[in-house]
């Protein structure tokens, strides 16, 4: 997933409220591990992707297993604990909350390089699920308050980084990993049977604890009071209120009471996600399957076509939300309709091309789209949602994305093992899925203009009340 830029009400104008704000090495220290830990989830999930086909020929499974194994395994914990940790973002100091959701992967992810069967491998992925889903409500949250306003941009996109370098190096460094290991003979270690690809995984868990310790270091900032429409949480209710509030009731309240503005932005991210994240996971197997390459040739391949794609997506969404926000209050998610168009288009393209290179072409421009229209969709959630629940509101969207595209690896093998039938048409599977899905899911995003404008109205007013009222206030002081 990409990190976007937070503007409005999550990142209200200086002058409104007395915040101490941390200093400038502070804060970048702060940003700097974030984007380390950024960067090793997502190299870690890129190299676990390009060894899929690996995993399946040695475990023996189907399309349908590996597509579970892919997607749905990581997120079944999330389910249970993903609000409450987002919760926990919101009451402890995120610097704990965060090295210990380091700590915890980098130790799941050593375990699926132990994992002797599919049911072992299953329970990691979804200890690991639950372990990383703090991370990136946690990481928002800091961040937010770590910098001034008019910094707060710059510092997502610095931390696009960490996507676009773990993206990027997981591909090229997964696939000479997976070549340097292929013709390992299996280990012996202690009674567990240890393929080759295995210690690839041992060693990326590794690196996952230096980072949980660089966590630790950071100086925790205060928190920034809501200019507008800050929630008050009843004290005298029962526990088992309490509990509800506790795993983000009020917080989905507040979704359903607006949902002619968060509704489409959901059902859109839920729709693009599934099969966004499901053809990152199916992306090397259908190479492999469809035009006979091997991993290290599409690590040399695809990732520097994902450098230069991701890179120029990541100026081109700022260059086009910045030209509709003078045109148009909606720019967020106008930028972000127009990119879910491109994207469908390249990505119905990619598995029919003729060559495994161009189909690489198409899957990287698609990346490009996806990647400027993400932080215009972040953002859009973020100016909407009321900042004494950002956390959780943030943790609801979160977790579409996580949900639905972690889905998307086992919808597109059970497409391929059911309903296509042939494990050598993968690229069917994937085309299928596409046409279904992504059309929706732009028609959807478009659809979310109007009311999207709408509220951005609305809040603009009622911050110009909020900061007349306070100059009155002060003048009459």
């Amino acid at each position: 997933m990409a990190i976007a830029p937070v503007t409005g009400q999550g990142a209200p104008k200086e002058g409104t409220q007395a915040h101490s704000w941390p200093s400038a090495p502070a804060a970048y220290y702060g940003l700097t591990v974030i984007i380390i830990a950024t960067f090793l989830s997502f190299f870690d999930s890129t190299v676990f992707g390009m060894l899929a086909e690996r995993i399946k020929i040695d475990f023996g499974l189907s399309d349908t297993q590996l597509g579970i194994l892919g997607g749905p395994a990581s997120i079944i914990f999330y389910v249970f604990v993903g609000i409450p940790l987002a919760r926990l973002v919101d009451l402890y100091p995120r610097r704990i909350i965060l090295a210990i959701s380091a700590a915890v992967t980098g130790g799941v992810t050593m375990l699926s390089g132990l994992a002797q069967n599919f049911g072992q491998f299953i329970a990691a992925r979804m200890l690991l699920g639950a372990g990383g889903s703090a991370h990136a409500p946690g990481s928002y949250s800091l961040i937010v308050d770590m910098f001034r306003p008019k910094r707060i941009p710059i510092s997502f996109a610095l931390l696009q980084l960490g996507f676009i370098g773990g993206t990027t190096l997981g591909v090229f460094f997964g696939g000479m990993m997976i070549a340097a290991t292929s013709h390992w003979e299996p280990s012996q270690v202690m009674g567990l049977r240890i393929f080759g690809w295995q210690w690839i995984l041992i060693g990326l868990g590794l690196l996952s604890f230096p980072a949980a310790l660089l966590f630790l270091f950071i100086k925790e900032p205060g928190r920034r009071l809501a200019p507008v429409e800050a929630v008050v949480v009843p004290e005298a209710v029962p526990l088992g209120r309490k509990v509800l509030t506790f795993m983000g009731f009020d917080a989905l309240k507040g979704i359903r009471a607006k949902g002619v503005v968060y509704y489409p932005l959901f059902f859109a991210l839920a729709l693009s996600a599934t099969e966004s994240q499901g053809i990152g996971f199916w992306r090397v197997p259908f190479l492999v399957r469809t035009y006979g390459l091997d991993e290290a040739r599409i690590g040399q391949v695809l990732a520097p076509m994902l450098l230069v794609a991701q890179l120029v997506g990541l100026v081109l969404g700022g260059v086009m939300v910045s030209w509709f926000a003078r045109r148009h209050k909606d720019a967020n998610v106008r930028t972000a309709a127009i990119c879910f168009t491109a994207v469908t288009v390249c990505t119905l393209a990619a598995p029919l091309m003729p060559s495994g290179e161009l189909a690489m072409g198409a899957m990287a421009i698609a990346t490009m789209f996806g990647l400027a229209g993400a932080p215009a969709q972040n953002a859009a959630i973020q100016r909407v949602a009321p900042q004494a629940m950002r956390g959780q509101v943030t943790a609801f969207y979160l977790f579409m994305f996580t949900f639905f595209g972690a889905m998307g690896s086992f919808v597109i093998g059970a497409v391929a093992q059911y309903v296509v039938g042939d494990e050598a048409r993968l690229w069917q599977a994937i085309f299928i899925t596409a046409l279904v899905l992504l059309p929706l899911a732009t028609i959807s995003m478009w659809r979310a203009c109007k009311p999207y404008r709408a509220e951005i109205e609305r809040l603009e007013a009622a911050e110009a009340a909020i900061a007349a009222q306070t100059t009155e206030t002060a003048k009459g002081s």
